[in-house]
């Protein structure tokens, strides 16, 4: 067999091939939905993509007889080990060939690169965002992932383990509910919300697209206070926050972002979004002209599946009723809306109370994601 060789991108040339080499990997899969090209090409230039503000990464592509088999971006959060006291390298982009041989070559090739900047460990996959192409892909495999969520061959998962990584975590679940119909629980939901209604000060509002920094911040609030009791909990930047969360005001219905607020005070989080996934599978990651000709065709389709990123409650008010009146109005406003299900993604095992409710409100499982970590 050819050795096997992993080079560092160096060109224009090699950066086309380091982003579209997963459309080898996934063309005959239904399943997979094309990343955005244009989105990615921001992502991983240090002069645009926000992950630079904060940190360094290096790209790689593994060669064979001249022809591409793999590739892997291997990073440091220079800001997130500083807060977290750890000394993690961060890999992502991770596509390869069914080798073992060729993810073996690729790994050791990062942890080369961790090793040589006094890096003790590996954790992943991330595309750079902790938030997008989280994990790998153990279970769900019947339709294709809603926004934001990634995709993975089945071998992934085998070598991976294979190779000695460990859960960093506990695996982060997608929930599906159907909204199609009337059913007992979602008349039980209203009528809990009512009771909460009449005995507490609790106000559920749209979000306001004219104050959109003030209402960014207040998220950043949220996703640090509410979520720091989960572990492995990682402490959101405020400028991570700010860009991954600017792509939504062109596309959301502010009626379907609802904020929470007792006596004037900002408590949760609920935000709703089309699943543009529903659209991106159709349209090839904008690769040539004509995908944009297939974008502005699908973009006029009605879409089925609101999407669900987070729901957000202070710890203080984890008891207030404030998580019910949330879910009544988000299901009472997709509902009118027309939408057909709910996807709630993704949420961690290790979260004592979201899977707890999403099962409680009628959801289910239907995938998981796991994230790794060696020790190197």
């Amino acid at each position: 067999m050819s050795e096997i060789q992993v080079l560092p991108v160096l060109n224009r040339q090699d950066q086309k091939t380091f982003l579209t080499f997963p459309w080898k990997i996934y063309k005959n899969d239904p399943l997979w939905v094309p990343p955005l090209l244009p989105d990615l090409r921001k992502r991983i230039d240090p002069r645009r993509g926000v992950f630079f503000k904060r940190g360094t990464a290096k790209y790689f592509i593994a060669w064979r007889n001249r022809e591409p088999v793999g590739t892997i971006c291997i990073a440091e959060d220079h800001k997130t080990n500083e807060e977290t006291g750890r000394r993690e390298a961060i890999f992502g982009f991770f596509n390869f060939i069914e080798d073992y041989t060729v993810m073996e070559a690729l790994l050791e090739r990062a942890i080369h690169w961790a090793s040589a900047r006094g890096l003790t460990s590996l954790a992943g996959p991330f595309n750079l965002d902790y938030e997008d192409g989280y994990g790998i892909l153990v279970e769900g495999r019947d339709r294709p992932p809603a926004l934001m969520c990634g995709h993975t061959p089945p071998y992934y998962l085998e070598f991976v383990e294979r190779y000695g990584f460990t859960p960093a975590r506990g695996d982060n679940l997608a929930f599906a509910l159907d909204i199609t119909q009337d059913r007992p629980i979602f008349r039980e939901l209203a009528q809990m919300a009512e009771r909460v209604r009449r005995r507490k000060n609790i106000l559920i509002r749209p979000a306001n697209l004219t104050r959109w920094r003030d209402e960014l911040e207040r998220v950043y609030i949220l996703l640090n206070r509410s979520l720091s009791h989960l572990p492995d909990h990682r402490p959101w930047q405020r400028e991570v926050v700010f860009e991954n969360l600017a792509p939504f005001r062109k596309i959301a219905d502010p009626e379907l972002v609802l904020f929470a607020e007792a006596d004037g005070k900002t408590i949760g989080w609920f935000p709703g979004l089309p699943n543009l996934n529903e659209i991106f599978i159709q349209v090839n990651g904008l690769c040539t002209p004509w995908d944009y000709l297939k974008l502005w065709k699908y973009q006029r389709q009605p879409i089925h599946c609101l999407t669900i990123k987070s729901i957000l409650i202070l710890p203080e008010y984890w008891g207030s009723g404030a998580v019910i009146l949330l879910f009544d109005e988000m299901l009472r406003r997709a509902r009118e809306r027309n939408y057909e299900w709910l996807d709630f993604s993704l949420t961690s095992a290790d979260n004592p109370r979201t899977p707890v409710l999403a099962k409680r409100f009628g959801a289910t499982l239907y995938k998981r994601y796991r994230v790794y970590r060696l020790e190197i």
